[in-house]
Order: structure tokens, then sequence, then C-alpha cells
């Protein structure tokens, strides 16, 4: 059995489909570029799909993965192709990798988020980004399905801060006009903080409230590196591992031949 590593994006009007949409529309899919897919067992087989950390309905995102199990080895970029053709614009399957490392979704401990706060004045922006870091704990509530809820949204953050202008031309709702562009690193922790609930800690600490909802887009996320405040490639080690892997019999002999061979 094959398995399969996918990196796709929600963009645009997309942003707003939610996870079973996407389940939904990634099924078809696979239906449509005929992926041997391995199906599981039981009355109701379905196929093997693991989805890891989906972003929140109505976020954009450029870092989503999945994985999938095939019964019939495929080409990894080629197998890219023929699901981002059978996708919607806006959903696109960009990165196609074989697994070879296990615990993908073990990587995924951090997010690289950015806001797009439109009607802010940066500089009020900055001083409310001062405002959230200097605080030991930042307490905001969220609306679960078993009420109101009270959590630190301050000790996730492992950075934020203010953009002049935006850094990544695929994110959601660019525009000419002025606005304060934020970029969050947040840890994956148990309760999940969210970009919304740093929003409304910005809102706690030092009246921070944009006239318009906030365009929000994930740009990474990945293993994250303490040394070097970054989030990590979640995919790189499946590569690394391939480079790694040492030839067969048969291409050690080939390469052999061709080294032999007479110029």
């Amino acid at each position: 059995m094959q398995r399969i590593r996918l990196r796709y994006t929600k963009r645009g009007r997309l942003r707003f489909t939610s996870h079973r949409d996407f389940q939904r529309a990634f099924e078809r899919a696979l239906r449509r570029a005929e992926v041997p897919m391995a199906y599981s067992a039981g009355f109701t087989p379905h196929p093997k799909v693991s989805y890891a950390n989906a972003a929140p309905t109505g976020t954009g995102s450029e870092a989503e993965y999945l994985e999938i199990a095939l019964t019939e080895t495929r080409d990894p970029d080629k197998l890219r192709e023929l699901l981002d053709e059978s996708l919607p614009t806006g959903l696109d399957i960009i990165d196609a990798v074989e697994a070879r490392t296990s615990g993908l979704a073990d990587r995924l401990t951090a997010s690289v988020w950015e806001l797009r706060l439109d009607g802010v004045d940066p500089a009020d922006a900055e001083r409310a980004v001062e405002a959230f870091k200097a605080a030991d704990a930042v307490e905001v509530q969220r609306k679960t399905k078993n009420g109101m809820r009270t959590f630190d949204a301050r000790s996730a953050v492992a950075s934020l801060d203010t953009h002049s202008e935006t850094q990544s031309p695929q994110a959601d709702r660019p525009t000419d006009q002025p606005c304060a562009i934020l970029r969050l690193v947040v840890r994956h922790v148990t309760p999940a903080v969210r970009p919304d609930d740093v929003l409304s800690g910005l809102r706690a600490v030092a009246d921070l409230a944009p006239p318009v909802a906030a365009a929000v887009t994930r740009l990474a996320q990945g293993l994250f590196d303490e040394e070097t405040g970054t989030v990590t490639d979640p995919l790189a080690p499946d590569r690394e591992a391939v480079t790694a892997v040492p030839p067969s019999h048969e291409e050690a002999v080939a390469a052999s031949a061709t080294a032999k061979a007479p110029a």
C-alpha cells in the first residue's frame, strides 16, 4: 500500500468552504481522477483519507495537509496534477510526496497566520500588539458546544508583529488601501488558540476593534523550531527520506555498467 501526502489551499471565496464540504469535493476528485484508493473495512467502506488540523471555516490557507492510501503505486507529481484538475479553482493541490516517515500530524505543531485589518491604522495596531506581547496572560472567551469558555490566548503565541504591507501575494482580499497587517505564529495547544482569539485579545488589552471582519490566511504550518522561532516544512522529512534511500541492486548494477563503459 502506497501513502501519498498532499498540501492544498483554500483561496478566495473557497475559504468559506467547510471541512465537510471539502471532504465531499475531494472524494469526488478522487473518483474523477480514477485514483486507486484503499478503502476501510466494514458495512460502509470509505476511502482512506487522513485530514490533519484543518483551518477554521472562513479563513484562507496556503498550507492544509492530508494523506491518502493507494492500492497501486502512483507518481506523486502526476497524481497531484490529476487531482488539482478535478478540484475547483481555489482548492488547489500544490504539493505531493510519498510518505516515507510516520507522524505527519505530530509535525504540525504551529501555524503562521496573516491577518489583514482593513480600516485599522498601522500605528494603532502596533500599540495593541506591544500591549498584547507585554501581558503575562490575556484571557478571552469563546462560545463552544458546552457554553462559553475562558482561556489564555497569550501563552500559545510564539510571535506577533505588524507589517507595513503583505508579504504573501496569495493572501485573501489584497487591496491598495492602507490597512494594518499582522503576522502571527501560534503554537497548536489545547484548547486551540485561533487567530480570532488573538483578535479578541487585542480588543481586550488595547480596545483594537477593526471596523470590518479581518481577512485571515494561514501561510504555513509545521514543526515549530524553538531556536529560530520558525515553522518548518512538514513534508521535508519525506523528501529527505527519498534521497537517503540507497539504490536497488538493479540500479547499482546499471550505474556500474555505465561507469565502466568506454568513452
